[in-house]
């Protein structure tokens, strides 16, 4: 594999080489590639987060009472004041 990087790529990896952070580019790669794996799991586990408090949320108002929009952020705004 060739992989080609911009001149900011390749002086942010020479940076790193040359403050003696990483011992070669492959350790730099590495790490970034490990890096982008996880940033790709901690999105998937926050994705899936979300989705089970937006299931959670439409349980839930299967179970509560409607209130109109201007109630509830009356509401919203009430709860506001009180805490300052």
């Amino acid at each position: 594999m060739s992989i080609n990087l911009t001149s900011d790529q390749e002086r942010l990896v020479e940076t790193k080489l040359q403050f003696g952070e990483y011992r070669s580019t492959e350790e730099v790669l590495e790490i970034a590639s490990q890096l982008l794996d996880e940033d790709d799991r901690l999105e998937a586990e926050w994705v899936e987060d979300v989705r089970a408090k937006i299931d959670a949320a439409i349980e839930a108002s299967t179970h509560t009472p409607s209130v109109n929009g201007e109630t509830f952020v009356n509401g919203i705004l009430e709860r506001f004041r009180q805490a300052n």
